[in-house]
């Protein structure tokens, strides 16, 4: 986001408004058409070996629709009739757990695909942390923000407004488990030198800091029942720099900040009036009992 807290919308060739194309296209109405046309053809994606990720071969109808909805990444060796893109942990589970529209093989050998508990498994014992990331990347996908990897900025993850090639994203997103819950995990920002390296690596690169804690009474997390019961807080941290605060005191401000100011000054002044008049009735009623007391 820029200083005014609003989205840095990318440039568009030939002075296309890609705010307007946006809100034209939503992403909501993209994740539903690529749901419906994945769910049609029954794909199955096939699991990498010790890792969390997997490969999933989709038509050029459907390959488009991955991109516009961006889930995954292309690869290069894409043929005429057939587009590969590989899914990263959290990507794969959305699609077979909250929209049901893949399968997923352990390896293309193998027909019978995996069960929910199964590639829950899995992906829990390649990564320790995955029912909380996974929980947070579900509970921002559910919201229509487009996640991607924060790797490269010292994040959990990135969340756009839109699709990457018409808006900078807006979030650096850290997500922090919280409770014995969750294996008493300890998360990140414990320290004040950890929040305010986050601060200062999102800052830097134009984003807002995100914070998802991740809480919940949950005794298992041996089946993804469990997410229904980790709970998402949401919490967007900055810093307060003290001259940039200044400097934009002194902007010129709009009409109804104007407004706004005259109308403080006008009730100062009101208030200021009557501290005045009772000033100068407290101060004539001393001098009425002075003069008083003088004669007598």
């Amino acid at each position: 986001m820029d200083k005014s807290g609003r989205p840095r919308w990318k440039k568009g060739k030939d002075g296309k408004d890609l705010a307007a194309l946006a809100a034209a296209q939503p992403m909501s109405a993209i994740v539903a058409k690529l749901q419906a046309s994945l769910k049609g053809s029954k794909l199955a994606a096939t699991l990498s070996s010790g890792a969390g990720d997997a490969i999933l071969g989709v038509n050029p109808q459907q390959a488009a629709l991955l991109s516009r909805a961006a889930f995954g990444r292309a690869l290069e060796n894409a043929g005429a009739g057939r587009h590969w893109f590989q899914l990263g942990a959290e990507e794969l589970f959305y699609l077979l757990h909250a929209l049901n529209c893949i399968a997923v093989v352990e390896s293309a050998s193998k027909d019978n695909p995996m069960s929910q508990g199964e590639l829950w498994d899995r992906l829990c014992s390649a990564s320790e942390s995955f029912p909380e990331t996974y929980r947070a990347y579900s509970h921002l996908r559910s919201k229509n923000w487009v996640v991607r990897s924060g790797l490269q900025y010292g994040a959990d993850f990135v969340a756009y407004r839109h699709h990457p090639a018409l808006v900078h994203s807006e979030f650096a997103v850290v997500v922090v488990p919280e409770g014995l819950g969750l294996g008493g995990r300890r998360g990140r920002l414990n320290v004040w030198s950890d929040l305010l390296c986050a601060l200062r690596a999102s800052g830097s690169v134009a984003k807002t800091l995100l914070v998802l804690t991740i809480s919940g009474d949950v005794r298992e997390l041996r089946s993804p029942d469990c997410l229904e019961q980790l709970v998402v807080h949401e919490r967007t941290v900055a810093r307060w720099i003290a001259q940039q605060c200044r400097e934009q005191r002194c902007e010129p401000c709009g009409e109804d900040e104007a407004y706004k100011e005259e109308q403080d000054h006008a009730g100062g002044t009101v208030v200021f009036n009557c501290w005045g008049v009772m000033l100068g009735f407290a101060a004539l009623s001393g001098l009425l009992v002075y003069k008083l007391r003088f004669r007598q």
